[in-house]
């Protein structure tokens, strides 16, 4: 919430607001601060009926009163008034936050007929008086009223005073004889702070006491200071509670403002039903100004990794410079120098523009926080007319802050590239006129560079990213990747194109890959990057899969368990694809009802979806033989002999169901609505098998 305090400090004294007004313009102020830039024109200068008050302009009022403004738009509203004989002439004073202050007027004596004033309260405010907002600089003639016809902001006080409270120093114990110690809990029935050795003492847990309640002491100091709402009463009828609102006027009114007032022929509306609708667009509101803040905090992680990247890169950059320096005459060497320094500008230039935009975009979102916290507190606030007094300006507030994170706001105006290019192909006489060139060069593009840090491999599936060397010059139209058979046979193009990312699927589990990549352009075909060598997953994590399952299945438990909508039945299979190597998984019987005929087994991708499982020559499975609810079925498929083999319960079902597989097969199983299935991956091969010696020759899918 520390972000939040610039929202709650008067823009006249820079200290949290005492008795805040609401100013025609929805900015706020201090009632004291009001008093103090009060400033008295002549009665020439303002007629009776361009005097009004806080509580009977509307926003649309307002416009026409600024052309009364007594300080010109040029001069931003600054200065003293001159032309009047009553007017100051001191100069005007600086606020802590930097608002210009004007000093007060020279107080008039008091009228005869202020008989009941009170002692120690307020002198009157001077006739034709005009306040000045220190925000927007906009003027407003007082009528008689004075400053009391502005409302008070009940709710920015209220999380004024929370946010003090929380801030307060911790409560001390009230029943230490000597130095108290920091209270632990508060009674809520004896209304006292303990700490815990007074606690004990005095307040045990046990008999009559034992029903009081204790609570922590923050939340006992605000239980202690809480009130009920309180009834908000019409600034002119001050007798009346407020309990309608001024669609036109966007104002809380009373009653006899409806009967008597200029509101009697306007829209109203219940306040409370108007509360919660502007609660309702305020924390709509602030559901979009949330997603940008949100995204500034990523844009500002962003441009963090951009300075940590321009970093490494101009030091790359710096090392292939130096070799390329330090391998040339005596008479380069006092060239590179200077090559550095132009390095070294750059790299300065870079991170400065770079941390530059980090710094605009943290103090801007710190205040859009700040604003969100605000905006929050006031949501919780309990006072309909004190929330409808600030909740437009708010409103407006939040989406023109919304609007401020625009296009182009969360865009890097530098990126973490070093167009610099050495050239270091002109001959030994040419050396001192040795510069960087920019252009962009010509003939077949360098060898990639492989990025290991972002390179990896998961289940049957390998990642590989890359780049251009640092110093190259040479366009590139796109890249070729190129990956073996995973059994140390000849590569094969597996992508071509423009992306420097590539995920390859589909691949062989527990096999090792080589893989490579090269860049071309309309001048040819450049050479290989350094050959990467992956180890695919030992063994296997599949679901199964939406995308190839017949309609009628039925998908739940992150799609591990499967069941059908038909009575027929239905194919479904695995998302991964086995054609080498060794591979056991299991399925539990989560319901069976009605003796159904489930079959579990391997089928290839163009397997019938309709029928029963095996019932084509696409598949192998086994059907219903002693299977019931909350049997285990395993099914083990071994590439290197060729066998498929089925347990039921960790038994195995004859000693080989099938023999002399070969190609590209998937886990299956047919079901219908009487059957429920959850699948198990992962598994080690069952220790009652030895798998045999692997086929060199095995087949790609």
């Amino acid at each position: 919430m520390d972000e939040m305090e610039e929202e709650l400090k008067c823009p006249v004294c820079g200290s949290f607001f005492r008795e805040p007004i609401i100013l025609p313009c929805s900015h706020n102020i201090c009632l004291a601060c009001a008093r103090n830039i009060l400033v008295q024109t002549p009665d020439a200068e303002s007629p009776q009926s361009s005097r009004a008050s806080g509580s009977g302009v509307s926003d649309y009022d307002y416009l026409d009163l600024d052309k009364m403004s007594l300080y010109s738009e040029a001069d931003s509203g600054y200065g003293s008034y001159g032309g009047f004989v009553s007017a100051p002439t001191t100069p005007c004073q600086k606020s802590p936050n930097g608002v210009r202050v004007f000093p007060p007027a020279v107080p008039q004596p008091p009228p005869q007929h202020h008989l009941l004033q009170q002692p120690g309260s307020l002198p009157p405010i001077p006739r034709n008086s005009c306040i000045t907002c220190p925000q927007c600089h906009r003027s407003l003639i007082l009528d008689d009223r004075g400053l009391r016809g502005f409302p008070k902001n009940r709710v920015l006080e209220g999380v004024v005073d929370r946010y003090q409270q929380s801030k307060a120093a911790a409560l001390k114990c009230q029943l230490c004889e000597k130095s108290p110690k920091e209270a632990t809990v508060m009674c809520e029935q004896c209304d006292v702070f303990y700490c815990d050795p007074c606690r004990l003492r005095c307040h045990p847990p046990r008999g009559p006491l034992a029903k009081h309640r204790l609570v922590p002491p923050a939340q006992g100091r605000i239980s202690r200071r809480a009130s009920p709402r309180k009834i908000s009463t019409c600034t002119e009828h001050e007798l009346e509670n407020l309990s309608m609102y001024c669609v036109q006027c966007k104002m809380p009114v009373c009653y006899q403002c409806l009967e008597e007032g200029k509101h009697g022929t306007h829209e109203v509306k219940a306040l409370g039903a108007m509360w919660k609708l502007h609660k309702g667009q305020l924390s709509q509101a602030l559901n979009g100004l949330s997603d940008r803040a949100t995204e500034a905090k990523e844009f500002l992680v962003q441009l963090r990794n951009m300075v940590q990247h321009i970093q490494e890169n101009g030091v790359e950059f710096e090392a292939c410079l130096v070799a390329q320096c330090d391998a040339l005459i005596d008479a380069l060497n006092r060239r590179k120098a200077q090559l550095l320094a132009r390095v070294n500008k750059e790299h300065e230039h870079k991170l400065k523009v770079v941390r530059d935009q980090i710094s605009h975009c943290t103090v801007k979102l710190r205040q859009t926080t700040g604003l969100m916290e605000y905006c929050l507190e006031v949501i919780k606030e309990n006072d309909p007319s004190g929330f409808l007094q600030i909740s437009d300006a708010l409103i407006r507030r939040v989406h023109m802050t919304e609007s401020q994170w625009g296009k182009g706001t969360l865009t890097p105006r530098m990126n973490s590239d070093f167009d610099l290019t050495l050239d270091s192909g002109p001959l030994l006489q040419t050396i001192h006129q040795l510069d960087f060139v920019q252009m962009k060069g010509t003939g077949v593009p360098a060898a990639p560079m492989l990025q290991l840090e972002e390179c990896c491999t998961q289940n049957n599936s390998a990642t590989l990213s890359w780049k251009q060397p640092p110093l190259s010059t040479i366009a590139v139209d796109g890249y070729i990747l190129e990956l073996d058979d995973g059994n140390g046979g000849q590569f094969r193009e597996v992508y071509v194109g423009t992306e420097t990312i590539c995920t390859v699927d589909g691949l062989h589990f527990n096999s090792t890959y080589r893989s490579r990549v090269k860049a071309f352009n309309g001048s040819g075909v450049g050479q290989y990057s350094k050959t990467l060598i992956m180890q695919t997953s030992e063994i296997a994590w599949f679901t199964f899969d939406p995308a190839s399952a017949h309609p009628d299945i039925m998908f739940s438990n992150d799609n591990l368990t499967v069941t059908c909508n038909s009575y027929d039945d239905r194919v479904v299979m695995g998302n991964s694809a086995f054609s080498r190597g060794v591979h056991y998984w299991e399925m539990t019987v989560d319901r069976y009802d009605n003796h159904p005929d489930p079959a579990f087994g391997v089928a290839r991708a163009d397997v019938l979806k309709d029928v029963m499982l095996g019932k084509d020559d696409k598949a192998w499975a086994m059907t219903d033989g002693g299977i019931s609810k909350g049997a285990t079925i395993g099914v083990l498929l071994d590439f290197t002999r060729g066998l498929l083999i089925f347990l039921i319960n960790d038994e195995q079902q004859g000693p080989v169901a099938f023999e002399a597989l070969e190609g590209v097969y998937y886990p299956a199983i047919s079901l219908n609505r009487n059957v429920q299935v959850t699948l198990h991956t992962g598994l080690p091969i069952p220790d009652f098998y030895t798998p045999g010696e692997a086929d060199p020759t095995g087949s790609v899918c």
